[in-house]
């Protein structure tokens, strides 16, 4: 039996499924008609309500498969990859997606060491290669210096993961028409070794940057840390959150889970604000995607010039504070 399909692992939460499930199936949807087949969505959680699953269908899955049981309520990795490689072995995909979350960074790797297949993680880019039907893999490498092609040409199925805001979903297509196949979950799945006792949020990072329609990000035009408090009053008017550089985050400015760029955070908000930034192609590969960029910088011939919508030359020491001051007069927008 020949290995055919392309799966994309669904997240949910909640009952709900996560939005980054809806950017996999962009992915999937593009690989799968390079290969002519069949893009499935595998879910693996607690019984789900059919409209939630028939919104797989609407942006972009030719099926639904919906792993169901009490047990896959919690995130376990174990369980979940008992799932996944059992699925795997018997209706043998070509290429197998999951996002480059806390989850699928578990689990896949988890799977893809128990299948002997290949992983990439992380990945930017995903194509197919006509010849060999293999899936190219682009990823960021070396500190994000260079982007490296990986190949996986002697095992399937193909793994990756993908990293998430790094693509928009597809547009929701009602008339599109797809099977959902519930599958009951199963007792030797459940590995009863590890269980849940409770979840702990990150304090230091309680805003995520890749959910906010407002970053902020400066750069090394900052000069240290305690200027950054010009950007957190920034941030606050705008009701977005602060992002930083790598050169910002390696200099202790900012810490990494607000990084932006190929060795950071790939975000697509609605309003990005570079300041301090000179707009390295490391840094610009994070954010290019946003909405609206604005630029502040006292370099006229700044790269990040190039790709911002509204740019300021100026110097941001003068024009940061007048920028706060006077979205303080006029109130939050």
């Amino acid at each position: 039996m020949k290995h055919t399909g392309v799966w994309a692992l669904a997240e949910t939460h909640g009952g709900k499924l996560r939005d980054v499930s809806f950017e996999l199936l962009a992915r999937g949807r593009a690989l799968a008609d390079q290969l002519g087949c069949e893009l499935v969505s595998v879910v693996m959680a607690e019984p789900m309500p059919q409209e939630e699953l028939q919104e797989l269908i609407a942006r972009g899955a030719d099926r639904v498969l919906a792993v169901e049981g009490e047990a896959l309520g919690d995130f376990i990795a174990e369980t979940h990859s008992n799932v996944l490689c059992g699925l795997i072995g018997e209706r043998r995909p070509e290429v197998v997606l999951a996002a480059a979350t806390f989850n699928g960074r578990t689990l896949l790797p988890h799977a893809a060491m128990r299948l002997h297949a290949g992983l990439t993680a992380d990945c930017t880019g995903l194509a197919i290669d006509p010849d060999t039907r293999d899936l190219i893999q682009t990823r960021p490498a070396i500190g994000g210096n260079i982007l490296a092609t990986i190949k996986s040409p002697n095992h399937r199925p193909q793994m990756a993961t993908v990293r998430p805001k790094s693509t928009r979903p597809l547009p929701r297509d009602a008339a599109r028409t797809g099977e959902v196949e519930r599958v009951a979950f199963r007792p030797q799945w459940l590995d009863g070794r590890v269980r849940k006792i409770g979840e702990r949020a990150d304090q230091q990072d309680e805003a995520n940057i890749q959910e906010t329609d407002v970053v902020v990000a400066g750069g090394r035009g900052m000069k240290k840390a305690e200027h950054f408090a010009m950007l957190r009053e920034l941030a606050g008017h705008l009701h977005g959150v602060v992002g930083a550089s790598r050169d910002a985050v390696d200099r202790g400015w900012a810490v990494y889970p607000r990084q932006v760029g190929l060795s950071g955070k790939t975000v697509t908000p609605k309003l990005y604000v570079a300041v301090g930034i000179s707009g390295a192609i490391q840094h610009l590969a994070g954010m290019k995607t946003a909405d609206v960029i604005m630029a502040i910088n006292a370099d006229e011939d700044a790269p990040i010039f190039q790709v911002a919508d509204f740019g300021i030359v100026g110097d941001l020491f003068e024009v940061l504070p007048l920028l706060n001051d006077r979205l303080a007069q006029e109130g939050n927008p």
